[in-house]
């Protein structure tokens, strides 16, 4: 007697479907956080762009701020996403609510953090008066808007785990309509207002967060239990909804300080550079984001499977992640290197050049490089989401590291600086780490992807 063939996850139409249904809302709403910040480059690209390098350094601390505080949090998706996994939707308001408290007290020192001691670091780090000055005025301006950004981070995760992923790709495009607005008003100079080049931009970020945090709360106390009593949590609750992300938090600085601290990198080799290379990073960030939705669609499927127990479906749901990243990868990688000239044309106007550099002719072969970048970048992110949904926390953690710390940092400064091939040489740099981040964390889920879940213990019940 033959047995009925079992397609993989794969290839069986439910879970292929379930995966877009999912991870297209959530992609598309994480591309908005970044055409956020594209929009900010664009209209400061097309209106002042000798101004550029003060947005693009100013990332340093802001962006390695972000992906510390965005790792920690990552426990609010994850244990939202198991409790509502088993039927407990209605117990995760004390989850979110402790999201909300962490980011207030959490993300006021970071603030006080970064307002105290950015201008000391950025002069130590060797940029000169003009580009420090301007770099510093724009860090402590987005730093008023960073515990808007954590409060946005959190509502937005919980209500993803609760698969409202549409709620919030709506929002975030109404926050990219009115950062636009507020752009082209103390940027670009419409309506009469003065035209503050890159401080403009950094008052358009923090104002349109602000304007979230209260659209998002109003829509997270409506529609979710957010803010309803809920049961009283398990012992172990609490420390592992932050020991979730302690891994995460490390990793994201990793690749986050490692990408951010590039940019001194390219301050070192020339204005110019720092620019080109910056406009090329915002290319793969704004890429980045379509992975960073199906990261989290397929965190979420897994942790709903690791809730229940069943390690096929954990396996399945990983693969599948990483089969729909490599096809994703190979469609944006092609797009990105067949329009690489029309989006340098968008980024910058043509006339634009820092420190007597035209900065459109170098712009262009170097975003056609990131087309391989995109790939390998992408890879990376949805295995290693993929891992720490099933409480796979360190060894995700710790490729990111090598991969960013070790070998990105000093490949950039080697074939950028070194071998000065500027731009282009530190993009080479960029790909290296990411190919060995991509490979690696591959083969670490498969492991442990494979690996047997002792089932959930059934409660007796007593003999009436």
């Amino acid at each position: 007697m033959h047995r009925r063939r079992v397609w993989p996850a794969w290839a069986r139409p439910s879970d292929i479907t379930d995966l877009l249904r999912l991870s297209g809302p959530i992609a598309v709403s994480r591309a908005a956080t970044m055409l956020m910040g594209l929009t900010d480059v664009i209209v400061l690209g097309q209106n002042a762009p000798s101004e550029l390098p003060y947005v693009l350094n100013s990332w340093l601390p802001i962006g390695v701020s972000l992906g510390l505080t965005m790792g920690l949090l990552l426990g609010v998706s994850v244990l939202t996403a198991e409790l509502a996994g088993v039927g407990k939707a209605s117990e995760t308001g004390r989850i979110f609510r402790r999201g909300i408290w962490f980011s207030l007290w959490f993300g006021a020192l970071l603030t006080a953090a970064i307002v105290l001691f950015v201008g000391p670091m950025f002069r130590a780090l060797g940029f000169d008066d003009a580009v420090a000055s301007g770099t510093t005025s724009v860090s402590k301006i987005l730093a008023l808007g960073l515990i808007g950004h954590m409060l946005t981070h959190v509502a937005g995760s919980y209500l993803e785990a609760l698969r409202r992923p549409l709620v919030v790709t709506c929002m975030m495009y109404f926050g990219v309509l009115v950062n636009l607005i507020i752009d082209l008003a103390v940027v670009a100079g419409w309506w009469g207002m003065p035209q503050l080049g890159a401080d403009g931009v950094a008052i358009a970020t923090t104002g349109t967060r602000w304007f979230l945090v209260l659209l998002f709360l109003l829509v997270v106390w409506r529609f979710t239990p957010a803010f309803r009593p809920s049961p009283q949590a398990p012992p172990d609750e609490y420390g592992r909804q932050f020991s979730v992300g302690y891994g995460m938090a490390v990793s994201n600085v990793a690749e986050w300080g490692g990408f951010n601290f590039t940019f001194v990198v390219a301050t070192w080799i020339s204005t110019a550079a720092t620019t080109i290379y910056g406009m090329a990073v915002h290319v793969i960030g704004f890429c980045f984001m379509a992975f960073l939705g199906l990261g989290t669609a397929t965190s979420v499927r897994v942790a709903e499977a690791y809730g229940r127990k069943n390690s096929e479906q954990v396996k399945e749901a990983s693969r599948l992640g990483v089969v729909a990243c490599g096809l994703l990868g190979l469609i944006l990688g092609a797009l990105v290197w067949f329009f690489q000239a029309p989006l340098a044309t968008l980024l910058v106007r043509s006339d634009a050049e820092v420190a007597d550099v035209a900065i459109r002719p170098e712009l262009i072969p170097v975003i056609g490089f990131t087309a391989f970048v995109i790939v390998f970048d992408g890879l990376q992110n949805v295995a290693s989401m993929a891992l720490r949904a099933q409480n796979v926390i360190w060894p995700p953690t710790f490729i990111h590291m090598g991969s960013y710390f070790l070998i990105m940092i000093p490949g950039t400064w080697y074939f950028g600086l070194v071998q000065g091939q500027g731009a282009m040489g530190m993009m080479f740099g960029v790909l290296v780490a990411s190919v060995v981040a991509g490979v690696l964390q591959t083969l670490l889920l498969e492991r442990k992807a494979a690996r047997r879940l002792k089932p959930a213990r059934r409660p007796r019940h007593s003999a009436v």
